[in-house]
């Protein structure tokens, strides 16, 4: 059974940072892409970013460019996403998903599992 558990998050002032982690098991992590979506109250979930398993790595345009950066251990069975100089509009759920296979997909339909969500809180 896959299981995909996220921890790290919290509530921080803006300009802050928070390091999520996502942890998996039940599957073989190095055959599969992580990505990390979140989804703000009354919005819907949107890509964060993706890391393939020959860490081939995209980030969603504009919204966290130069901001976030996603990053993988292949040996530790665990996906992160760094958070710097957060704003109050990144405030969300942050969920991981996994998709077997290389190919960075950015749409939730492509995604096979899904972890059941942190939430990121950033004051103003």
């Amino acid at each position: 059974q896959v299981q995909l558990v996220e921890s790290g998050g919290g509530l921080v002032q803006a300009g802050g940072s928070l390091r999520l982690s996502c942890q998996a098991s039940g599957l073989t992590f190095s055959s599969y892409t992580l990505g990390w979506f979140r989804q703000a109250p009354g919005k819907e979930r949107e890509f964060v970013a993706s890391c393939s398993w020959v860490s081939r790595c995209t980030q969603a345009e504009d919204s966290v460019k130069g901001r976030f950066t996603i990053s993988r251990d292949n040996a530790k069975n665990t996906v992160y996403l760094q958070m710097n100089s957060l704003k109050p509009e990144d405030t969300a759920v942050y969920y991981c998903a996994a998709r077997r296979g290389s190919y960075s997909a950015r749409t939730e339909s492509e995604y096979e599992h899904w972890g059941h969500g942190t939430q990121v809180t950033v004051s103003s």
